[in-house]
C-alpha cells in the first residue's frame, strides 16, 4: 500500500470518527421540547420568598438547559441571571421579602425565535393571628388565620425531641381560618420543645406552555416553637 493511500484512508476514519462522537454528544431542543418548572417558596420564620425557574428538556425529569440569547427568563420584566449546581442543574433565580412579594406577578419565557410565553399568579402569604403562648398544656388548641380561603387546607407538622415518636404530619381544614389541633393529635407527641409548622401548597399546570408543558408550585410556610405539658 502507497504513503497517499495509507494517508487517505487514515483521513477517512479520522472524519468518521469525529462523527460518531459528535452524533453521541450533541444534542439539540427545539422550542416545542422546553418543559418549565417553576417553583416559589419561603417561609414566615426566614422571612424571604425564592423563585426558581428552570427550562427542562423534553419533560418534568428532562436534564435542565441553560438559555441562549435570545432566549431570556424574565419575571415582572426584569431579566434573571442563570446559576448552576450540580445537583440541581441551571436555573433562574429570585429572591425578595415575603411582604414586598405579596400580589400578582408575570413569568415570560422568550424562546430563540423571539416568542414568549407568559404565565401570571398571585402569591397570597398568610399568618398566624392568634395569641400565641410559649407553653401549651395537653388539650384542643384553636388556630386562627388570616390570609387563607374560606375554606382551605394546609399540611400539618408538628415534631418532638423523642426518637421514636411519631409526630404529626397531615393535611387539615382551616375553615373561616380556623384550625384545630385535638388533643387527640396531641398524643403523638412527648412532652417538651414541640416544632409546630403549616404549609400551604398551590400547584397548577402552566397555561401558556409549549407542546412539552409545565408546572407552578408556590410553597409558604408558617412556623412556631412551644413546650408541651400535661
Amino acid at each position: 500500500m502507497n504513503l497517499v493511500k495509507t494517508i487517505f484512508i487514515l483521513s477517512v476514519l479520522i472524519i468518521i470518527s469525529c462523527n460518531d462522537r459528535e452524533e453521541k454528544t450533541i444534542k439539540f431542543v427545539s422550542n416545542d421540547a422546553i418543559y418549565f418548572d417553576y417553583q416559589i417558596w419561603g417561609d414566615d420564620e426566614k422571612g424571604n420568598i425564592t423563585v426558581m425557574l428552570q427550562y427542562r428538556e423534553e419533560d418534568g425529569d428532562g436534564k435542565p438547559v441553560s438559555l441562549k440569547p435570545p432566549s431570556k427568563a424574565e419575571l415582572d420584566g426584569k431579566s434573571l441571571d442563570t446559576g448552576s449546581t450540580k445537583s440541581s442543574g441551571a436555573y433562574y433565580e429570585y429572591s425578595t421579602s415575603v411582604d414586598s412579594f405579596a400580589g400578582k406577578h408575570t413569568i415570560v419565557f422568550t424562546d430563540k425565535t423571539g416568542k414568549q410565553y407568559e404565565e401570571r399568579f398571585e402569591f397570597k402569604p398568610f399568618q398566624l393571628v392568634s395569641g400565641w403562648q410559649d407553653v401549651i398544656h395537653r388539650a384542643d388548641i384553636e388556630m386562627r388565620f388570616e390570609g387563607l380561603n374560606e375554606e382551605d387546607y394546609v399540611r400539618v407538622i408538628a415534631l418532638d425531641t423523642a426518637f421514636r415518636s411519631r409526630g404529626i404530619n397531615e393535611t387539615d381544614t382551616v375553615k373561616n381560618g380556623k384550625l384545630t389541633i385535638t388533643k387527640t393529635q396531641l398524643k403523638s407527641l412527648v412532652n417538651g420543645p414541640i416544632r409546630l409548622e403549616f404549609y400551604k401548597e398551590e400547584e397548577k399546570s402552566i397555561k401558556n406552555a409549549t407542546s412539552a408543558g409545565g408546572y407552578l408550585l408556590i410553597t409558604y410556610g408558617v412556623k412556631r416553637n412551644f413546650e408541651l405539658r400535661d
